[in-house]
C-alpha cells in the first residue's frame, strides 16, 4: 500500500485526485491540503511514502514546498509544461501534466513504488541507452552526471564498460542503493565505496585505472566531505 498526501490549492482538483487515487489499486490518500504553509507544518508528522504537489499556487508554489521536504518521493502535477526541468532538478519521482489521466498518475505511483522497491534487491532495472537494461549493484564502480544530459547518469562498470542511465536523480539512485555502499562525492559524482583506494580532504583514488593509464582521481567537495569520511569509517 502507498500512502500519498495531497497538496493543491483547488478543492476541485484535490476531489478530482482523490478520486483518481481511489480507482488505484493499493493507493491511499491519508490527508490532503490546499494550503502550502499548513502542509509543510503538518508532513514530517505524517506516515506518508509520496507527495503529490501543485506547481502553480498562490504565495507558494510546489517548487519552493518541495525544498523542504527532500526526505519525501514527490509527483509534481501542472498545467504549464515550463516547469519540467525545474521540477526534475529537485529529484522529483514524476512530472505529470494537468489535466491527469488515470493512466499517467497509476505510471507516476509505479515509479515511486519502483524506486523504494528495488533498493532491497541486488540489481535494479532502468531505462539506458541500450535500452531497459538490469544492472547489478556490487558491479557499479562509480557515478556520474551525464555531459549530454543532466538528467541521465553515467555508470563506469566493473567490466570497464559504461552504460548510461536516463531520467535519474542522484535523490532517486539513492533510494536503489544500499547506503552502506555508494556514497556522493560532489553534486555530479558517486562512488562504490569497496573501490576508494585513498582519501584525502579533498579527492580519492579509486583502484581503476583511467583513460590515461593513471589511476582515477575525483575530487571532494567540502559539502559532502564529512559524509565520505564517515562512510569510510563504518
Amino acid at each position: 500500500m502507498i500512502k500519498c498526501v495531497i497538496l493543491d490549492d483547488e478543492l476541485l482538483a484535490i476531489s478530482y485526485l482523490k478520486l483518481l487515487c481511489e480507482q488505484i489499486e493499493n493507493i491511499e490518500v491519508v490527508k490532503a491540503f490546499n494550503n502550502p504553509k499548513i502542509f509543510l507544518q503538518e508532513i514530517h508528522n505524517i506516515d506518508c511514502d509520496v507527495c503529490i504537489l501543485d506547481i502553480e499556487m498562490p504565495g507558494m508554489n510546489g517548487l519552493q514546498v518541495a525544498e523542504f521536504i527532500r526526505d519525501k518521493k514527490i509527483i509534481f502535477t501542472t498545467a504549464y509544461k515550463e516547469y519540467a526541468a525545474e521540477a526534475f532538478d529537485l529529484d522529483v519521482v514524476d512530472y505529470v501534466r494537468k489535466p491527469i489521466k488515470k493512466e499517467r498518475l497509476q505510471q507516476a505511483f509505479e515509479k515511486a513504488e519502483k524506486l523504494g522497491d528495488q533498493k532491497k534487491n541486488r540489481f535494479f532495472e532502468w531505462n539506458t541507452n541500450l535500452g531497459k537494461t538490469r544492472i547489478f549493484i556490487n558491479d557499479i564502480i562509480y557515478i556520474k552526471t551525464s555531459e549530454i544530459d543532466s538528467r541521465d547518469k553515467d555508470l563506469k562498470i566493473k567490466s570497464n564498460s559504461e552504460i548510461t542511465l536516463k531520467n535519474l536523480s542522484f535523490k532517486n539512485l539513492a533510494e536503489l542503493l544500499p547506503d552502506k555502499i555508494f556514497v556522493q562525492i560532489n553534486k555530479k559524482e558517486m562512488v562504490n565505496v569497496n573501490f576508494i583506494k585513498i582519501f584525502s580532504s579533498s579527492e580519492i583514488i579509486l583502484d581503476i585505472i583511467s583513460s590515461d593509464e593513471a589511476p582515477l582521481k575525483l575530487n571532494v567537495s567540502d559539502t559532502f566531505r564529512n559524509k565520505v569520511s564517515e562512510k569510510l569509517s563504518e
